[in-house]
């Protein structure tokens, strides 16, 4: 793994510091590096690999469409696309999607929609978005610019850029903030980045009613809590409240990068054609693997699943909490969980790939847990186990 990984400190740039191992394969809910040591999996490649590792209909689908057609760009129509378009409208009940690579690209479009739909009503405004402290919505300039994070923004995006921040879950905080030039609220359902908040009913509906009563556009980022993390298929679908655009990538292409963006009628017609492009967005093979993972949902009943497990997930966390003093807090929903210690993890997590255990963080101090959606409750088990005696050790 050395000369792997030497080789990758020679050639790729040093945005990261990874983990000492060089993954090569996986199966099911477990990971091997390229010495063959077995690791379970709780971060599903950041809450991606819903469906776990060589899920032969999820690879066969994809192999068909290679053989079939890769790309063919936005200036035609192709049937994967459309397909996959149909089933994520149908389940949303919203009303047009648009294809992205990357949650970072979602959230970009999304921008966008809210600040044309201020702008076709008056263009003689600066309009401005309300975002959320400790929220995470990606890399890019415009995603960072309602990043609620000034240690990711700094050196990065101007400031007269930068969005207008609200605490999460405190709904006077956001009324306070609004103004004549605001055009959009946007905020995560269960903030992941930020250490796995999930969102109160009562601030998610009274944004709805604010956006209402404002005539500006709510915003989800679902791109880490959505398709089906949480035991609904959308986040938003627990509280009873919907968004008029919402963001998702990750477990939408379960491994294939893809993402994608999905307006209410509200919002439909804000964009017109040569307001947004991209070129591999809505590709054949991304949307094949998109249209695939919606089939295999339901086919594996995996919301029924997700629930099922992650309430003994939920019950196993909150036993630790208790018996505990170094866990200062658990939270979280279906099958995406923090656990707040009183000291950095980064210790833990590398301790416990030493175990064969894959953890990720959530801030410096809280394991993140978000394993494939088809965990069982005997990995739960094995992962408590080597949790629970990295606890014991501090």
């Amino acid at each position: 793994m050395k000369e792997y990984m030497d080789k990758a400190e020679k050639y790729l740039l040093k945005t990261y510091n990874r983990y000492q191992i060089v993954l090569d394969k996986g199966d099911g809910v477990y990971l091997y590096d390229v010495n063959g040591k077995k690791y379970l999996d709780f971060a599903a490649g950041i809450a991606v690999f819903a469906l776990g590792y060589g899920n032969k209909e999820y690879n066969d689908a994809l192999k068909a469409q290679i053989d079939k057609i890769i790309h063919t760009s936005n200036l035609f129509y192709n049937v994967p696309a459309i397909e996959a378009a149909e089933k994520i409208v149908k389940s949303t009940g919203m009303k047009k999607v648009f294809f992205t690579n990357s949650g970072t690209e979602a959230i970009e479009g999304a921008l966008k929609v809210a600040r044309k739909y201020a702008y076709n009503k008056d263009n003689t405004k600066e309009y401005e978005i309300i975002a959320m402290n400790h929220s995470f919505h990606g890399r890019s300039q415009g995603a960072l610019s309602v990043t609620g994070n000034a240690k990711y923004q700094e050196g990065f995006v101007p400031k007269d850029c930068v969005a207008v921040f609200a605490d999460f879950n405190d709904l006077e905080d956001v009324k306070s903030k609004v103004t004549e030039n605001t055009c959009a609220v946007i905020c995560e359902p269960v903030q992941g980045e930020g250490g796995v908040f999930p969102a109160d009913p009562e601030f998610l509906i009274g944004l709805r009613k604010l956006c209402d009563e404002k005539d500006i556009l709510l915003i989800f980022d679902e791109v880490q809590c959505g398709m089906g993390r949480t035991g609904t298929l959308y986040a938003h679908e627990q509280y009873g409240v919907k968004p008029d655009v919402m963001a998702l990538a990750k477990a939408l292409g379960c491994g294939v990068p893809v993402g994608a963006f999905v307006v209410n009628e509200k919002a439909d017609g804000a964009l017109v054609p040569g307001d947004h492009g991209t070129t591999y967005g809505g590709n054949p093979l991304a949307t094949a693997a998109v249209s695939k993972v919606y089939d295999l949902y339901e086919e594996l009943h995996l919301l029924d699943h997700v629930k099922e497990v992650g309430a003994y997930l939920d019950k196993k966390l909150d036993e630790l909490a208790q018996k505990y003093d170094h866990v200062k807090e658990h939270r979280g929903v279906g099958l995406i969980h923090g656990l707040e210690f009183d000291q950095p993890v980064g210790t833990m997590i590398t301790k416990a790939m030493e175990q064969g255990v894959i953890f990720i963080n959530a801030g410096a101090n809280t394991l993140r847990f978000v394993p494939p959606l088809i965990i069982e409750k005997e990995h739960v088990d094995e992962m408590i186990h080597v949790l629970e005696g990295l606890i014991k050790e501090l």
